[in-house]
């Protein structure tokens, strides 16, 4: 008799249906997994072993033989323990096989039983609602995958309460979905004394989601920056809450099966590999540009990345996901962030500081960003100098706005960009537009784009810098109100281009 239980592989964010196949054939004693299992999926057959036993149930001294179907497909993680032992159970008559037909189950086994949480749940469960199937998995991931409404979540504690449910014996109530997590310790951009300019710059790209490089001398001020960046930035809408949420189970970042609406705000060291930055390793988990999704990449020291790991940000900045290519497989997330750079001038950090530069300068700074090719350097929308603070401005009672006043802002200008955007696919915000599109919404008035080909022509911009500036001055304009790009908007968005980088040049 042949016996089958579903389950399912992980393909990047997609979870794939597979089904466990179990059959009992005359023969030796022995137990096999085939369909391409990796070496956790093997040693499946001995957590199954041991769970069955804890529970008094014998293996029968047959040949035992469960396929993954499809076999082509490779089968990664430990989360196939459940599925491999349901079937085995419905080829021994234990659970009656049409009611396993129409569940679709993972969890890691312990050895006495008991069922072990694993990370995918919430992909999982987008895969059982989509095949009109329930979804049986570990109480510790009942509160994640119960965020799919559409599909009944089941988590049993237990093998044992999985059984009693499936035989109809003891049925389990359906999983209730975790809490939404508040957004805690944000922090307030009236902490940061002085650097209007910079305030700025950071309510621009907020708003439009433009990529931003800031330069400075060390305890300038950039990373306090940087760490303001969330407090501004709108909360993640439902349908950006889920997409994220996913990548996030993936990595078995989820705490408990809560959902944040909150944006990811990921900060990686600069020894960080290519693997850690962009994906890959042990079965090609998503790198930190993924899990920065729909929120905020900052790299702080950025020169100091390895070469190899900033040029792989070129593509993904572009195109809005990534393909982690192996041998066996290619593997796409999606990593659509708000990238924030910082940097010293110099290596020694005081270039602008003739007291305390090196007798380097200036070829010292030159050298030093020029570890930063012209083509990545080209990729970001606003580029500015932060200038040191006095330490005698430092006992200045606080100035300028709170995050909250520039958070509605923001609000304000991201709601203008949705209605703009509503029929148009693969756009939200205008650091989205390009073609006709961008020409359509984001053309300047005859003053604007008269100074914009001054500018261009002088300084050299590439067509991607002249995109960028429109971009920027679109999303300036809907900051200020206004439906059209006019001269005061495009000369605020050149003066953020060309403070540095390859167009500032005579």
């Amino acid at each position: 008799m042949l016996a089958r239980a579903r389950t399912v592989a992980f393909d990047g964010i997609e979870a794939r249906i597979v089904e466990a196949q179990c059959v009992l054939s005359p023969g030796l004693p022995a137990f096999h997994v085939v369909g391409l299992p990796d070496k956790a999926v093997s040693e499946a057959r001995e957590r199954v072993r041991a769970a069955l036993s804890s529970l008094s149930i014998a293996l029968p001294p047959r040949r035992i033989t469960v396929n993954l179907s499809p076999a082509d497909l490779p089968k990664e993680g430990s989360h196939f323990d459940l599925p491999i032992a349901l079937a085995l159970l419905a080829a021994l008559d234990v659970i009656p096989p049409e009611d396993l037909a129409q569940t679709v189950s993972l969890g890691e086994l312990a050895l006495d039983g008991a069922l072990v949480p694993v990370v995918g749940a919430l992909p999982a469960a987008m895969a059982a609602a989509a095949a009109g199937s329930a979804l049986l998995c570990p109480r510790g991931c009942g509160a994640e995958a119960a965020w799919v409404s559409a599909t009944p979540v089941f988590a049993p504690a237990t093998l044992t309460e999985a059984i009693r449910h499936l035989a109809g014996q003891a049925p389990l109530p359906r999983a209730e979905p975790g809490e939404v997590q508040a957004d805690t310790g944000l922090r307030d951009l009236r902490d940061v004394k002085g650097q209007e300019r910079a305030k700025r710059a950071l309510e621009i790209a907020a708003a439009g989601r433009h990529h931003l490089f800031m330069v400075g001398s060390p305890g300038s001020g950039k990373s306090m920056l940087a760490a303001r960046m969330p407090g501004i930035l709108p909360p993640l809408t439902p349908a950006e809450a889920l997409e994220t949420s996913m990548i996030h189970s993936l990595a078995g970042l989820l705490d408990e099966g809560g959902i944040s609406r909150g944006r990811p705000f990921r900060e990686p060291h600069h020894t960080a590999s290519v693997a850690a930055i962009v994906g890959g390793g042990r079965g090609a988990k998503p790198g930190e540009i993924s899990l920065a999704h729909n929120g905020v990449l900052f790299l702080d020291e950025f020169p100091e990345f390895p070469r190899t790991v900033l040029e792989t940000l070129r593509q993904p900045i572009e195109t809005g996901e990534v393909v982690v290519a192996r041998a066996n497989a290619h593997t796409k997330y999606p990593c659509r962030f708000l990238l924030v750079a910082a940097a010293n001038p110099c290596r020694c950090g005081y270039l602008s500081e003739p007291a305390r530069a090196c007798a380097r300068v200036p070829a010292c700074g030159e050298e030093y960003l020029g570890r930063i090719s012209g083509p990545l350097m080209d990729r970001f929308d606003l580029r500015l100098e932060v200038p040191p603070v006095a330490w005698s401005d430092l006992d200045l009672p606080a100035t300028g706005e709170s995050s909250a006043q520039v958070a509605r802002r923001v609000a304000t200008a991201r709601a203008t960009q949705e209605a703009r955007f509503a029929s148009v696919d693969g756009a939200r915000v205008n650091a989205d537009a390009e073609g006709a599109l961008l020409e359509e919404v984001a053309s300047p008035d005859a003053e604007g784009r008269a100074l914009l080909a001054r500018v261009a022509d002088r300084f050299g911009l590439t067509a991607r810098g002249y995109h960028r500036v429109l971009r920027v001055a679109r999303t300036i304009a809907d900051l200020d109100g206004s439906t059209a790009v006019r001269l005061p908007h495009v000369a605020e968005a050149v003066s953020f281009r060309l403070t540095i980088g390859p167009d500032n040049r005579e």
